[in-house]
């Protein structure tokens, strides 16, 4: 696949700029955190090259000036807000961050629960960290934030928040997801530090949209469609153009924000660090583009691919009709349709010849494989053996899987668990084709191609149960569905 990130500069770049931000202010630094730092898979499939740990590879550069402080929602927790890329709850995944990064040698300091009330699941999770030896702080719902900012800038604001005890110069702010008060925890920090004599400085670490591309640029333009759902729009920072005369790309809930910060920053400091939202940020990334056509193509196969997410998610009650009308309209804006995407025409064709619900994937050489639905797996399943043959060079005619593995677990499936259906999910036939792979070469070929599937593209006519989806999620295969299920049915697991 094309490459047109450079991911060594990246690491380079970007570890240099943070050193140089935290010595402008004086050796202590709050780094808020927008994205992830780990599995960031939007940026990896928007810039080519950048990998889903680049940033935490870059931070490992700082290891020793890094402590983490990661904050969530007591709201959210309390909701049980869930991941939406990985499935899990906020607060589990919190857990996985600190595990993640104790993992990789990063320090993990503290947890911050903010807008805290008290909520019932919140203080059990609480109760469940320190526990486990972790620190936990509460910082709690200001009156007039963020406008009213003589009331947020003093003993009754900030000042109610437990002050959070932090020992290293870069203090990395993270969180689980969006609105978990990272912004809000680093000036409250500023304030604290501030009362106890320590000068302080607050910088954004925040991938997208990249001040220094266009603002029409796609990978700008993928942005505002991974946030449909959040209604960000990407803009000019004016403040930018009319302190330097520059033009720089932002995003409206920072432009808008930006007076309250300066005030903030000018009540606390006595003046603003900074002159613009531009200013506050320490992204590098748009310095690392060396090929811009490649990117250009990926983010609008993003915009496609976060197109028929939002769709699929309108029809499975977890998205708003306003989502999906954002989404048509940056579609429209950049002139793309769903035909621009090669596997959506080859998985339709493919349905129409069966009069079934099929599968299409698209390999690293461009070569596009479908699946079908048969009596002995969903389409799913089929596409996934098909693209392993096509990959090991094994003739499509070639059994992978032998009828005597087939049947036990259909019979299994049927007799036993109380299934209707005994075609075979993606997962059960991966199965099927690992116990086949210890007495047949060809099945033992095709299981080691299963790497090569990752970052291929597929789409599937119909929505694919749980089961499937995350079998494609983890084999790290880019899925899009059409927004209709196989069946009328109500419930569909």
């Amino acid at each position: 696949m094309r490459i047109g990130f450079d991911h060594d500069r990246y690491t380079k770049l970007q570890s240099e700029h943070i050193r140089q931000r935290i010595a402008q202010f004086g050796g202590k630094l709050y780094l808020e955190l927008g994205g992830k730092l780990f599995d960031d898979n939007h940026a990896s499939r928007v810039l080519p090259g950048f990998r889903p740990n680049s940033k935490m590879l870059m931070l490992l550069q700082l290891r020793e000036q890094v402590e983490l402080l990661i904050t969530i929602n007591a709201d959210d927790i309390e909701k049980s807000k869930v991941r939406g890329d990985l499935g899990i709850t906020y607060d589990l995944e919190v857990l996985r961050l600190i595990d993640a990064f104790r993992e990789i040698g990063l320090y993990v300091g503290s947890v911050v629960m903010t807008r805290w009330r008290d909520q019932h699941s919140a203080v059990m999770f609480k109760q469940r960290l320190e526990n486990l030896g972790i620190r936990v702080f509460r910082h709690f719902p200001i009156d007039g934030y963020p406008y009213e900012v003589e009331q947020i800038v003093s003993d009754a604001g900030f000042g109610r928040n437990e002050y959070v005890e932090t020992t290293r110069p870069l203090v990395l702010v993270t969180a689980p997801g969006p609105g978990s008060g990272k912004m809000a925890v680093c000036l409250s920090q500023l304030y604290q530090e501030h009362k106890r004599g320590v000068k302080a400085g607050y910088a954004k670490f925040e991938t997208f949209p990249i001040w220094n591309l266009p603002l029409n640029h796609p990978v700008n333009i993928a942005y505002e469609a991974a946030t449909a759902d959040l209604e960000d729009s990407n803009m000019i920072d004016s403040y930018h153009l009319e302190a330097y005369g520059k033009m720089a790309v932002n995003y409206n809930r920072d432009v808008e924000i930006f007076p309250v910060l300066k005030a903030v920053f000018e009540r606390i400091y006595g003046e603003s660090p900074y002159k613009s939202p531009t200013d506050m940020g320490v992204n590098m990334v748009g310095n690392c583009i060396y090929d811009d056509d490649v990117c250009r193509a990926a983010a609008c196969q993003e915009i496609i691919r976060r197109y028929f997410a939002a769709r699929c998610a309108l029809v499975q009650g977890r998205a708003e009709q306003h989502e999906v009308d954002k989404l048509q309209r940056v579609m429209q804006k950049t002139g793309l349709t769903s035909e621009m995407r090669p596997v959506v025409k080859a998985a339709r064709t493919r349905a129409e010849e069966t009069e079934a619900p099929a599968l299409a994937v698209e390999l690293p050489d461009g070569q596009i494989i479908t699946g079908k639905t048969s009596d002995l797996m969903g389409p799913s399943a089929a596409v996934v053996l098909n693209a392993l043959k096509a990959l090991a060079g094994i003739d499509s005619d070639v059994n992978l899987i032998s009828p005597t593995v087939i049947e036990p677990i259909q019979s299994l499936k049927c007799d036993y668990l109380g299934n209707r259906n005994p075609r075979l999910h993606s997962d059960e036939v991966l199965v099927a084709l690992s116990i086949s792979a210890a007495t047949d070469e060809n099945a033992a070929l095709a299981m080691a191609q299963l790497p090569q599937l990752a970052g291929c593209e597929a789409h599937s006519t119909v929505i694919l149960s749980q089961v499937d989806d995350n079998i494609f999620r983890r084999l790290k295969v880019n899925l899009t569905c059409d927004a209709r299920y196989q069946t009328h049915k109500l419930y569909h697991k």
